[in-house]
């Protein structure tokens, strides 16, 4: 079971960027899933999470900027980022609370991370 996180890359301020991550393997579920993201000398920081039933949560400076949405058909969740600002720029992190199969057990994983994504935004 893996999370593979995409769409990152090299944007001017004010453009956008849509961030992919999508959940494969033997995926059961999916509960709540979140976007992440460091800079060079920060602490991680949660940029946006949603829940399974679709309620979102965004940091202050990206409200009104990013959006997030996950489609559970294909166990994705992405990030829509418009009006980028050089201050976006940082490795971004998905992370997901999954239920999936592993031989013959159910696993419970409440804090599976992908290996992230990097957005640089100049200015």
């Amino acid at each position: 079971v893996q999370l593979q996180a995409s769409g990152g890359g090299l944007v001017q301020a004010g453009g956008s960027l849509r961030l992919s991550c999508a959940a494969s393997g033997s995926i059961i579920s999916i509960g709540d899933m979140g976007w992440y993201r460091q800079a060079p000398g920060k602490e991680r920081e949660l940029v946006a999470s949603i829940t399974s039933g679709g309620s979102t949560n965004y940091v202050g400076s990206v409200k009104d900027r990013f959006t997030i949405s996950r489609d559970n058909a294909k166990n994705t969740m992405y990030l829509q980022m418009n009006s980028l600002k050089p201050e976006d720029t940082a490795f971004y992190y998905c992370n997901a609370d999954l239920t999936y199969y592993s031989a013959y057990d159910v696993v419970y994983d409440r804090d599976r991370w992908g290996q992230g994504t990097q957005v640089t935004v100049s200015s």
